[in-house]
């Protein structure tokens, strides 16, 4: 749980350079320095990408690495965009087709899915509550793009937008999850078009699912014995009034899964198991159920290949589970069959069979009848989630960067529910938040996707679509100290400040250690700067205030590192600052001979310590003349202080008011 620490909250106004205080009340502030926080914070928007026209409600993208086009649905539309400067190079306009009739708002087709398939972009969209694919042709050799109606896409695109759906292409085939009811009842996993054969999931498996993702894992050596996990939670069949209503699983099917025989589970998978994915504390049996997305870190070695899977609870925290599809092969290769306890039949259920028309009735009854795993899918870290927060997260990316010590490093990037990504390091066993940046104030994060080998991230809001650049060093280029202390795996201090990490460049992702600053900065020649200087490495700004007497005021520095402590001195006084969103603000009630002087706001963070602003208050005086004079003794601009004056000694008044 964070440190609290308590304060009076201050509404303010301000006139000129003057803080006007007109109420109070009493608020609890997380102290710098919570485990959770993001070190440094990027406080500007960012602005760039592409605005729609009209904001969307929904939106889904297709986009490939290797590729310089996105493609991006909407309502009534999807559009061919350039990944370098977002113009449009192609848009498909797909409005609902006939005549039906919509008991709520207008007939409208939204695109829910947007595959590459086969040899033509597959898309389907909600179509006024009747699902419909259609296949669209780039134009080439100056020949306009052409759209080709496909067929019906009830199981593929649902029926409104709200509804949960997911697709996915192997090798030719679409597997997709939607309902085939309009309600959004009757949802299940199928390979659905393709060249092999249509096959679906036996209604008693699941029990009223929410599908998550579905990802293929390759085994290049072994392609037969390859399988499409599928991630979802469903409804608990526990009754107990203190269970959680949902539990996360995991699924699995064979590629080369056919279905049975004519006679028995025809169109049926018959390599179908799941098992629950926990992710909690099992010591003390507190978990969190609701699985809300998963990313996977693909490997040569399929063994090593990754889940990063993210949880909500219902008290409200979010966590981050990551998991070994070795270890999940490992249950159900190995584990016993839940509600069974004869002996089980060869070859074991669940198996990949070149011909799984051919399995025995016994081994298919085995998957129809007790297709879930008894034992659990426990967490690589086993006994906590990897990392826990009062965060609430909602979409999961992970990218893997290879730092300047030549050593590759997990990066978690997460999206809030307030527009923001928060960018966290995996070293070693514990998370370290390394920044925040704040994408959107206006809406919450619709879609999101990472293009690795241009370390950018692609993240669509419904009034826009904006991108981030993962190797924002400039962010921590005060300093050696600063960009060492980010930990960043993308960056690295060198001659030419934080850059993007380069061979040589000096960094310390494991610890933040500085000291390698001053020995290698020494030794490599990159500064001029002395040890002295390495502490605080330019002069910063003086900024002087002419401040009446009488008069409240506040002076204010920005929290770059929630990491970090911050104090204010004056003369031999030390005061913590108060925080108000991402700043450190130092109140002056009213102005007196005493609080004149200067100012300096100092943050600390391990064995680092610089002065973030410098402030110098002197007194103003205003002299009021009888109209004979223009040359007061000491006067600084008052014609415009005058008024402020009145401002504040009325709204003083109104205060004290309050206040009683």
């Amino acid at each position: 749980m964070r440190n609290m620490t308590r304060f009076v909250f201050i509404h303010i106004w301000l006139v000129g350079d003057f803080l006007l205080v007109l109420s109070a009340g009493l608020k609890d502030t997380p102290t710098l320095g919570s485990k959770e926080d993001p070190r440094v914070l990027s406080k500007d928007i960012i602005n760039g990408g592409f605005e729609y026209q009209v904001r969307q409600n929904h939106s889904v993208f297709l986009y490939h690495e290797d590729s310089e086009e996105m493609y991006v649905g909407g309502t009534g539309f999807v559009l061919k965009l350039d990944v370098d400067d977002f113009h449009i190079i192609e848009k498909f306009p797909l409005n609902a087709t006939g005549y039906q009739q919509c008991e709520k708002g207008p007939c409208e087709n939204v695109i829910t899915v947007i595959e590459k398939f086969q040899d033509s972009l597959f898309v389907c969209g909600t179509n006024g509550h009747k699902p419909q694919c259609w296949k669209l042709f780039s134009s080439v050799n100056n020949q306009s793009h052409e759209i080709m109606k496909s067929y019906e896409g009830t199981g593929i695109s649902p029926f409104v937008y709200t509804q949960n759906s997911i697709s996915l292409t192997v090798e030719g085939d679409l597997y997709s999850a939607a309902p085939l009811d309009s309600d959004g009842s009757s949802l299940q996993f199928r390979r659905k078009a393709g060249s092999r054969t249509h096959v679906w999931m036996y209604d008693n498996w699941v029990s009223e699912p929410t599908f998550i993702s579905a990802s293929w894992v390759e085994r290049k050596e072994d392609p037969d014995n390859e399988k499409i996990y599928i991630f979802f939670r469903e409804k608990n069949l526990d009754q107990n009034p203190e269970a959680d209503p949902w539990i996360s699983r995991v699924a699995r099917v064979c590629k080369v899964d056919e279905g049975g025989s004519k006679r028995f589970f025809q169109n049926m998978w018959t390599s179908f198991l799941k098992a629950r994915l926990v992710c909690g504390f099992p010591d003390e049996s507190l978990y969190f159920n609701r699985l809300q997305d998963v990313y996977v870190v693909h490997d040569d070695d399929w063994h090593e290949t990754k889940i990063y899977a993210l949880f909500t609870s219902s008290w409200n925290s979010t966590a981050v589970c990551v998991y070994s599809v070795g270890v999940m092969e490992e249950i159900f290769e190995n584990s016993t069959f839940k509600g069974y306890n004869d002996k089980i039949p060869t070859p074991r259920p669940g198996a990949c069979v070149k011909n799984s028309r051919h399995l025995p009735l016994a081994t298919v009854n085995m998957v129809k009848d007790h297709p879930e795993m008894t034992d659990w899918v426990h967490s690589t870290h086993y006994k906590a989630p990897f990392y826990i927060s009062s965060n609430n997260y909602t979409k999961i990316a992970v990218d893997r960067v290879q730092a300047a010590d030549q050593h590759m490093y997990n990066i978690l990037l997460l999206s809030t529910d307030s527009g923001k990504i928060h960018k966290v390091l995996e070293a070693g066993s514990k998370p370290f938040i390394i920044s925040e940046t704040q994408l959107s104030s206006q809406s919450n994060i619709q879609s999101m996707k990472l293009d690795s080998k241009k370390k950018k991230l692609v993240v669509g809001f419904s009034e826009k679509i904006s991108t981030v650049d993962l190797r924002r060093c400039q962010d921590y280029n005060v300093s050696c100290e600063d960009c060492v202390l980010a930990r960043d795996p993308y960056c690295a201090w060198t001659k030419s400040g934080c850059t993007p990490t380069v061979p040589k460049g000096i960094q310390d992702v494991m610890n933040g250690d500085i000291r390698v600053c001053g020995s290698s900065v020494n030794e490599n020649n990159q500064t001029r700067r002395t040890k002295r200087e390495t502490v605080s490495p330019s002069p910063v700004e003086l900024t002087v205030h002419s401040v009446p007497l009488g008069v409240p005021f506040y002076l204010s520095c920005p929290i770059d590192s929630y990491h970090a402590t911050y104090i204010w001195e004056h003369g031999d006084e030390q005061r913590p600052c108060l925080q108000m969103q991402s700043n450190c603000l130092h109140l002056i009630p009213t102005m007196a001979q005493e609080n004149y002087g200067s100012y300096k706001c100092v943050s600390k963070e391990k064995d680092y310590t610089k002065t973030v602003k410098n402030y110098q208050l002197q007194e103003q005086r205003i002299q009021i003349t009888d109209g004979r004079s223009n040359t007061p003794d000491r006067i600084n601009d008052a014609s415009a202080v005058v008024p402020q004056i009145w401002l504040i000694v009325g709204l003083a008044v109104a205060l004290m008011g309050i206040l009683r």
